[in-house]
Formats: structure tokens, sequence, C-alpha cells
């Protein structure tokens, strides 16, 4: 017998027939002798509607009737999804994250997972039903419902399977796969059978939607591997495991000149900015100040490039963020400028990122020429370059990050197999 945690997102169960879809799926599993446990999110863009709603009644809504709001979104999917199963002959029952144990920080919108006390889950598992629980939610210590942001479902998903010690969590969405670039930019994309946490978190977060980075980087602490697949085939999808799981899988499925890749995947970030400022002060608690200050002000920032001036006493530095913290960040970097009676601070909000990633960059020199070979001939010019061992940034214009992504996946051979 064994453990298994199903999460479907949002496009998964937005109507009812694709509940029924997902109720027959989820008892073939169960009538195998298995213990299955399911994460559902809202249904379509329900979440999207409660939010319009809310903005209907009030400019400034509190908190925690915010959250007290968005949550009923998931117990609908759920308590539709165990409806379903028992009309078939499952035995289910629905469970709102905080009767499921999932205990929260005290932070609403937002907070992030702390315990998960499995005590009902296991007692309704041990008398055989399917459990339905309720994503992107829990409880905190006063036992208001509360939610955990962006990504939670997913997130949700992978910490009850830690808990569980789940053999899979397999999250179920309207793609079948990890791809090595975004489908609809390039249509030879190829789907990879599996890939490492960390190529995944990286690739997550430089843009690409398929999984949060979030649920990323509680697999990897608790060592869950995620089957990510489509809702709508019986297909596999992609594994996201260890490095070394994806060893010993590749040695066994994968053909040698997979092994030899040195990038497995390129991102597109459309959503960042870029600031500049000119003739800082080129000494020590310079950056403290001006990144101190975006901290303060919750702003997240990306690159960071500084250059040394002509003059030996100044420097100009450039950094990017997310495009709708642009006005923001921008007011606190021109309030900071001018505390340091530095030069004048520009942005350019018509640029995007583009990322090449894979581990076998460790091993593997000249990615990085090949890189910018690829882009020089499209005659696409690079403004900010970031490199980690398994990753290369490159920040151009807006208009030319599709074609940017094209020449790459090409010229690293990404495309399917003839």
């Amino acid at each position: 017998m064994s453990k298994i945690v199903h999460k479907y997102g949002g496009t998964s169960v937005g109507t009812p027939e694709k509940i029924k879809n997902v109720a027959r799926r989820v008892k073939r599993v169960h009538d195998l002798g298995n213990e299955v446990v399911v994460i559902v999110s809202a249904m379509g863009h329900t979440t999207d509607e409660l939010i319009n709603l809310m903005h209907q009644v009030s400019d400034t809504p509190n908190p925690r009737e915010y959250d007290m709001l968005v949550s009923t979104g998931e117990q609908v999917s759920a308590a539709l999804l165990a409806m379903a199963l028992q009309s078939i002959g499952c035995p289910a029952v629905s469970l709102t994250g905080g009767q499921a144990g999932v205990v929260t920080e005290d932070i609403y919108k937002k907070a992030r997972i702390k315990d998960i006390k499995l005590g009902r889950v296991k007692e309704e598992l041990n008398k055989g039903k399917v459990v339905v629980i309720t994503g992107f939610q829990g409880i905190d210590s006063k036992g208001d419902i509360i939610t955990i942001g962006r990504g939670g479902s997913d997130t949700s998903a992978v910490a009850v399977a830690a808990a569980l010690k789940a053999d899979v969590c397999d999250i179920y969405t309207d793609v079948d796969g990890v791809y090595t670039t975004d489908p609809r930019i390039a249509p030879d994309a190829r789907k990879l059978e599996n890939i490492s946490y960390e190529e995944m978190l990286e690739l997550a977060s430089l843009g690409a939607q398929v999984l949060h980075p979030r649920s990323v980087e509680c697999a990897s602490i608790y060592g869950i591997t995620i089957h990510l697949r489509s809702s709508l085939k019986e297909d596999e999808g992609t594994h996201i495991t260890s490095a070394s799981k994806l060893e010993e899988r590749r040695s066994k499925e994968a053909s040698k000149m997979e092994k030899k890749e040195a990038v497995r995947g390129i991102a597109l970030d459309e959503n960042i900015a870029k600031i500049g400022i000119l003739k800082v002060p080129d000494k020590p608690g310079t950056a403290a100040k001006i990144f101190g200050a975006l901290a303060v002000e919750k702003i997240n920032v990306d690159m960071i490039v500084q250059s040394i001036h002509l003059q030996g006493t100044l420097a100009d530095m450039a950094f990017t963020v997310d495009r709708p913290e642009l006005k923001k960040a921008v007011e606190v970097t021109e309030r900071v400028a001018k505390e340091l009676k530095a030069g004048s601070v520009v942005s350019d909000s018509d640029v995007c990122k583009v990322s090449l990633v894979g581990i076998g960059m460790v091993s593997q020199p000249g990615t990085a020429a090949k890189m910018f070979a690829a882009l020089s001939k499209e005659k696409i010019n690079i403004h900010m370059i970031t490199t980690s061992e398994i990753k290369i940034s490159c920040v151009v214009k807006k208009e030319s990050g599709k074609k940017a992504v094209l020449a790459l996946h090409q010229a690293f051979g990404l495309e399917k197999v003839a």
C-alpha cells in the first residue's frame, strides 16, 4: 500500500464535468489499495471573482476578512469533489486546511506553514476514505483561517506529502510537464522526463510558471518527489527530484546525449524593470543604504551590477525589480540617491530577462560564450548579465525576449528529437 498525494489546480476542477473526471482518476488510484489524499484549488477563476466582489464592498478590506472570503473557493472545490467520489462508490471526506491540521504563522494573506498535525487525516485514511483537503489555507494560533499566498495549493500539497511521508506528490495541471522552454514561444520545445530540484527552482524563480518556487523549495527540504503531469491525459509527466535520484533515473532512462546537456531549460521573465543610479560614491556602506531602504519597503531586488565610473571615486549601479514595484522602487532609490549626493536615477520598464538553467554547466565550460554568440548573431544587445553555477541570466529589450529564447533553444539543441 502506497501513500499518494494528488493536487489539482483551478483549471483541473473548473467545471462539474472536470470534477467528475478527477473523481474517476482518484478512484482508480484508491481502488488499487493506495491511501490517497487530494489537495484542491478553487474552481477556475473563483478566487478572482471573490476578490472582485470584495472590492465592490470595500476599498480597504480587512486582511482577516480577506482570508475568510477567498478561502471559500477551495471549500467549494473540496466539497464537490468529495460528493463526486461518493457518488461513484468511493468513500471520501472533505476537510478545510484547519480541519486537516495545517498550522500557519499569524500573518494574513501570505503566511508560511509552521506545522501539519495529521491526526484527523490519518483517522479518515484508516477508515478507507479518500481525504480531500482545501489547498492555499490553514489556521493560525487563534484559530483564524489564514491563506498562504501565491502558489499556496502547490505548497500545501508538498507539505502534506512530507508530513505523511508519501511516496510521491502528483501535481495535476493543464500542462503535461516541464518543457525545455515555454512551448507557446518554441513549438518544438521538448518535455523533460525529469529535472532536479535545483534546476526547477531556478526555472520557477526565473519566470517559468508551471510550479511555484515555494513548493519546489519545500519538496527539496523534505526529499519529496513531485510528479508534474496533465489532468487531461494518463501520460507520464516530469519528475522533480534530488540530483542524486535524478542521476540514478537518467542512467536507467535517458540517452547518453541527455546526460551531457549543459542546459536543461530556458526561462523568459517579462515582468521585470531596470533601475540605474549614476555617479554613486564608491565607498563602503553605499550599497547597504540603497538596498536596505528597498528591503524596508519589501521591494525584492534581483540582478545587481556595479561598474567603475571614469572618476575613480564614483561608480554606476544598476539592478532589476518586479515591474509592478517599479514606481515605488524609483521613489525610494531617488530619495537615497539624494542622501548619498549621487547623480541621476534612470529606469527602463521595456526590458525582460532570458535565463539558461542546467546543472551540467558546472562541468562544461563555454556555455556563457555560446549564449553570447547566439544572441550576437541575432543582433540582440545585452544590458545586464548575472551568473551562478547553474544559471546565466541576461537582460535584453522586451521586444527581443522571445527571439532570444528561440535563438538559444536552437543553439543548445533543446528541440524535440525527430
